[in-house]
């Protein structure tokens, strides 16, 4: 049985960080308050992978996003899933020099899908992800791009088929009416998204007990549960949280590591 992905997402929005309720930002703080407050080699013990989105209002920086990101990550050995504002095939080779794994897509599915599918053919579909940020309407889900400012004019069946035709290789997909309540993830749009497409899906939005990231790995289709609450995961949530699913037998990666030994033996690498 396929294993389930516990996934850690940071927003960064013009050098600093912020929390996100329905796509409006509160920042938090810089890098140097992130490390303050977490101990990312705790962290990596936890998670299965750390998502770095650039939700940045206006113009973005690409290259100042690859400096933070390459700063990020330097002491950490995470795999990270990276973008935001990604826009050429130069952006996508700036973010992977950066540390980045995987890159992350999300108005281009719908305003360039070219680029989408380059980048899924240049650097493999395993190395892009579709993010797909939808609202509930009369009309069904709808897909909104742009900060979820602007209606894509597709529902979520027809996006997550049109990022899967593209060459994706996931999707992680995000309930804008759900994003930072706490109140769980929507069942209904998983549903509805893993009928459309045979890749993995990740869950966003809504976590605030460890139960949630229980019932959305139960769905079918649904291979990675995120959350992006900040207050509720600095000290040792992330940890609970992973024993917690666990416990509930769904199937996670384990690891054994013996952190003060690698350290150890960085050290005397470096001498």
């Amino acid at each position: 049985m396929l294993k389930k992905r516990l996934i850690f997402t940071l927003l960064y929005c013009d050098g600093g960080y912020v929390l996100s309720r329905n796509f409006r930002l509160q920042t938090v703080g810089d890098l140097a308050w992130l490390r303050e407050n977490y101990d990312f080699d705790a962290i990596a013990q936890s998670i299965d992978e750390l998502v770095v989105l650039d939700v940045s209002r206006g113009e973005r920086d690409t290259a100042a996003f690859a400096e933070h990101l390459k700063e990020l990550s330097a002491s950490y050995f995470l795999p990270i899933a990276a973008g935001g504002g990604l826009r050429s095939l130069e952006d996508g080779y700036r973010l992977l020099a950066a540390n980045a794994d995987k890159l992350v897509v999300n108005s281009p599915i719908i305003d360039n899908p070219a680029l989408v599918r380059t980048l899924a053919q240049t650097f493999g579909s395993q190395s892009v992800v579709a993010s797909v940020d939808c609202r509930k309407t009369e009309a069904g889900y709808r897909v909104f791009i742009h900060n979820g400012e602007t209606d894509s004019g597709l529902d979520v069946a027809a996006a997550v088929s049109r990022a899967t035709e593209l060459g994706v290789g996931e999707i992680y997909l995000t309930a804008i009416d759900k994003d930072g309540t706490g109140f769980g993830y929507d069942g209904e749009l998983a549903v509805q998204a893993a009928a459309a497409t045979r890749l993995p899906i990740i869950l966003s939005g809504g976590v605030g007990r460890y139960q949630h990231f229980c019932d959305g790995l139960a769905i079918e289709g649904i291979s990675g549960a995120s959350t992006a609450n900040i207050y509720n995961f600095i000290v040792g949530g992330l940890s609970r949280a992973r024993t917690h699913i666990a416990a509930r037998d769904i199937p996670m990666a384990a690891w054994d590591f013996n952190l003060a030994a690698l350290r150890g033996t960085a050290n005397k690498e470096s001498t």
